[in-house]
């Protein structure tokens, strides 16, 4: 039986690098948006006004999740796998803002969702074939 070879350094180097900004990122969109009074946010981002309560703390939540998800595997090294899971419910929670932006004709605000899925896949595919090291 062979033994994988190791990521190199430029591969590991950048999936720690898009699990932090990612990580950083899904958690202070959430927290901002539990935090901040939703009549606020929708003065720089209407449609967080014109969706239910319920609907809207459901991205929150979802946000959260995702970049605890990305975080805290890593850096506790507790159940490491859970990242490619984060990573890919990210790129979900993505392709679903992506369809409701087209849906409400908002298609300009999209870009940025874009990069979380191609930077969320990243993740995912990497860390499947350079996993973290369990405790």
């Amino acid at each position: 039986m062979s033994t994988p070879t190791p990521p190199s350094t430029s591969l590991n180097f950048g999936l720690w690098s898009a699990h932090w900004l990612l990580g950083v990122l899904f958690v202070g969109t959430g927290v901002w948006k539990l935090v901040t009074p939703i009549a606020e946010l929708a003065k720089a981002m209407p449609w967080m006004g014109q969706v239910s309560p319920a609907f809207f703390y459901f991205t929150a939540a979802a946000d959260l999740s995702g970049g605890l998800g990305l975080l805290l595997p890593g850096l506790t090294r507790i159940k490491p796998g859970v990242t490619v899971l984060a990573a890919v419910g990210c790129v979900l929670l993505q392709l679903g803002a992506i369809v409701f932006h087209f849906s409400r004709g908002e298609a300009a605000n999209t870009p940025f969702n874009f990069v979380l899925v191609l930077l969320s896949a990243f993740v995912a595919w990497g860390r499947l074939r350079a996993p973290i090291a369990a405790r």
